[in-house]
């Protein structure tokens, strides 16, 4: 039954991690609807968060390779700064919409999980999500490149998603077509903001995975697997949603689920 579990586990968040529908949202939900402590598995959320951060990381590889030469070459290789500014600009924007988000997380985090862990808040956040990316339905943008002030906007927008229940990549996404840039550009900007976030947040956690017991060493093996794979086809699969301007199938489905909370849960 731990395999089965801890597999079940691994697939939602790999499903719900990089859709602008908040796993963490779902695996509250879940908890509640089945009325279970299924979902009571701190430790293990840290390994399938990191499931899904290799996923990430392998489908941005080059990217992310790109950058660290460029913002390394940019300080390191003066005679040849003009061939890395454009990756150094970009990491430092990075940088710009992150901090943000973390001073609000080193801030209030602790507050909000204690004052706003409810399933009517998460029904009101699964409707806020819904709302912003209806608004976004019909936006297509023609900026190649994120400028300054895009990137202050859209760390302010990140900020809300410390808030239980709101996805960070809806938000962050919504933020980016908001600003105007093509939506290649909004899609490939918002996971390059997740590996500060979730890189940040996992290494905050590791001291509680140290206390993990041996005996579930191979079910979060399984449900490792389970996340890093489902969250690899996850990402295809809302590439081609965001590439296709149809956001909207999201708003519909965050919506529904808000409707069926504010019902089943009154």
């Amino acid at each position: 039954m731990n395999y089965i579990k801890y597999i079940i586990l691994g697939i939602i968040q790999g499903l719900t991690e990089p859709l602008p529908i908040s796993s963490s949202g779902h695996i509250f939900l879940f908890k509640n609807l089945f009325n279970t402590e299924m979902f009571n598995t701190f430790n293990f959320e840290i390994v399938s968060n990191f499931a899904s951060f290799l996923a990430i990381l392998f489908i941005f590889r080059k990217d992310i390779i790109k950058l660290i030469k460029d913002f390394f070459g940019y300080i390191f290789n003066k005679e040849k700064r003009g061939t890395y500014k454009n990756g150094f600009m970009y990491v430092i924007k990075m940088i710009i919409s992150t901090i943000p988000v973390g001073i609000a997380g080193i801030l209030l985090n602790d507050y909000l999980e204690a004052h706003f862990t409810s399933l009517k808040i998460l029904g009101f956040a699964f409707l806020f999500t819904a709302l912003m990316l209806y608004i976004v339905r019909n936006i297509k943008g023609d900026k190649e490149d994120v400028t300054f002030k895009d990137a202050i906007i859209i760390g302010l927008f990140q900020m809300i998603t410390i808030i239980p229940g709101i996805s960070r990549s809806g938000t962050v996404l919504v933020a980016c077509l908001l600003c105007k840039l093509k939506r290649e550009e909004a899609l490939k900007y918002t996971f390059m903001l997740y590996f500060p976030v979730s890189l940040g947040t996992m290494i905050l956690k590791v001291p509680d995975l140290m206390e993990t017991s041996t005996s579930l060493l191979l079910p979060y093996l399984g449900g490792f697997i389970a996340a890093l794979v489902v969250t690899y086809f996850s990402y295809i699969w809302l590439s081609n949603i965001v590439k296709k301007g149809k956001l909207w199938h999201f708003s519909i489905y965050c919506l529904c689920l808000a409707l069926f909370i504010f019902i089943w849960f009154r």
